[in-house]
């Protein structure tokens, strides 16, 4: 995530997400700490993992106070180790204090995610199948949380409904078929756009190539279908596995040559990765 990004998109996020934690004040720290007094505490890793968000995590506190100063010992996408200090966090202390949760939460949420992507991705080492996310992000969070994927080595899909045609299965009744709505993606859409087919049996799949889709989504198919219908596209479209993927099934799909693999999973499942700031003190 560049510093751009985080300007343009990020920052609104991580606004709310403060405002939701500090209302009016935190009591807490006003209590023990009512004036400027500056400390540091150390960031620290309680479990194996893959970092990610450590600019988010930075701008919590930055956008608390611009003087707060964040020494990292290691960049997204490293491998941390339990009892790791990943970073020095210095600054007024009730700064420190009320961003620490909100600052964690997103660290937290990134770096399990960037971890459990990671375990994933590596499974398809070697092979010519791409690791994708879906759109199934925490609300608010899909900035975050599909920068994270990539950070793990996988790949993103349509980051929204503004960024490329897919058409689903109520797309498909409501325009009264395959061919149909593939006729009326191509005239609407912008000739830049790939229009792809969620299909979810063999007769899907021949009506969607006929029709001249980019993309076709082999939807909850087994891996006898798959490899049925991967034979009857015979490269005429690129090919998406979708739908009860997991970590036991997924080299025999890989091995059926399908081009992308999408896993909801990525996002909506992974756990957080454990982080904490500890020893606090005053410099």
């Amino acid at each position: 995530m560049n510093p751009i990004t985080m300007q343009l998109v990020a920052d609104k996020y991580i606004k709310m997400a403060l405002e939701e934690d500090i209302n009016s004040e935190d009591v807490s720290t006003n209590a023990v700490m009512p004036e400027y007094k500056k400390g540091e505490v150390q960031l620290i890793c309680k479990e194996d993992g893959i970092i990610a968000g450590l600019m988010v995590f930075e701008r919590v506190f930055t956008l608390l106070d611009s003087d707060t100063q964040v020494t990292c010992h290691v960049k997204d996408g490293d491998e941390v180790k339990k009892g790791e200090v990943l970073a020095v966090v210095t600054g007024d202390i009730r700064v420190l204090l009320s961003g620490e949760r909100t600052a964690l939460n997103y660290l937290q949420r990134m770096s399990g995610i960037a971890t459990y992507t990671r375990s994933v991705a590596r499974l398809l080492e070697g092979t010519k199948t791409t690791l994708l996310d879906t759109r199934k992000t925490t609300p608010g969070m899909r900035v975050f949380e599909k920068y994270a994927v990539r950070v793990g080595g996988g790949a993103n899909h349509r980051y929204n409904l503004s960024d490329g045609v897919l058409l689903k299965d109520n797309h498909i009744d409501a325009a009264g078929g395959v061919t149909q709505a593939v006729q009326a993606a191509r005239a609407y859409a912008p000739f830049v756009r790939k229009i792809e087919v969620e299909t979810e049996n063999l007769d899907m799949v021949r009506e969607a190539v006929e029709a001249g889709a980019d993309i076709i989504m082999l939807d909850n198919m087994t891996p006898k279908q798959m490899a049925e219908a991967i034979q009857l596209i015979n490269g005429r479209a690129e090919t998406e596995c979708s739908g009860n993927v997991t970590k036991e099934n997924i080299n025999t799909i890989t091995q059926l040559g399908v081009d992308y693999i999408s896993s909801g999973a990525l996002t909506h499942s992974a756990p957080i990765l454990d982080i904490s700031m500890k020893h606090l003190r005053t410099v």
